[in-house]
Order: C-alpha cells, then structure tokens, then sequence
C-alpha cells in the first residue's frame, strides 16, 4: 500500500513541475516577446524558446541554492540574508538585494519591533509565562 500512495505522490509532484514549468515558460516568452517590442525589435522563437527554457533552469538553481543555505543555517525557511547570500557573484546584485532588505526592515513599523522585545523582558522578568484563562 505505502508504495502505492508513494507512487501516486511522484507521478503529483511530476505533473506539477511540468505545470509549473510550462506556467514559468509561458510568462518568460511573455515577457521576452514585450521587451523586444517595447525596443523595436523583433525576436525569433528559438531564441525566445531558449530564453525561457535558461530562465526556468536558472530558477531550478536558485531555488536548489536557496534550499541549501536555509539547511546550512539550521532553518527550514529561506529568509532574506540567503536571497542576498545567492547573489554574492554579483556584486550589483547583491547591492541591489541589500538596498531593498533596508528599505523593507526600514518601512516596517517600528512600533512592532519595539513591542515584541517589551513582551520578551516582561515574559523573562518574573520567569513565568503568564497564559491568560480562557
């Protein structure tokens, strides 16, 4: 029974990739055909082929990557430090990465930040967790 259902889980997964991928490639060739008429140029559609098929397998690799660094940092979640960690080979990037990281940590409301760390030293205070009736 167990190789069954196992069976059944692949042949889901297989068949999701493959949607997923067409989905990636559709968008890609969606965008490369835009961008061509947007420069006033015209785009074969090997080239525009190829573009998404190289998008779509760069996209495996970060992925594979991003994967990686979570495990490494004992995480099961990617955060925002293994996003810039993907790009260290470019430099630009990476400054790009870093600049949106600030500017998002830098929108979030302050407020919110400053009420966990209140709540954690009143929680540490006493060393007992207050748990309220229900």
């Amino acid at each position: 029974m167990e190789r069954g259902s196992d069976m059944e889980r692949e042949e889901e997964d297989d068949s999701m990739r493959e949607i997923l991928r067409d989905r990636f490639r559709l968008s890609a060739i969606s965008i490369s055909e835009d961008e061509a008429k947007k420069n006033g140029m015209e785009i074969s559609e090997p080239i525009v082929a190829c573009i998404s098929d190289l998008a779509f397998k760069y996209s495996e690799q970060l992925a594979k990557d991003l994967e990686l660094f979570a495990q490494h940092g004992g995480r099961k979640t990617v955060n925002m430090e293994d996003v810039i960690l993907t790009a260290h080979r470019n430099e630009h990037l990476t400054t790009v990465l870093r600049s949106f990281c600030n500017d998002l940590k830098a929108k979030e409301p302050q407020q919110e930040r400053k009420r966990k760390k209140a709540l954690k030293k009143e929680e540490n205070a006493d060393g007992v967790v207050h748990i309220p009736d229900a």
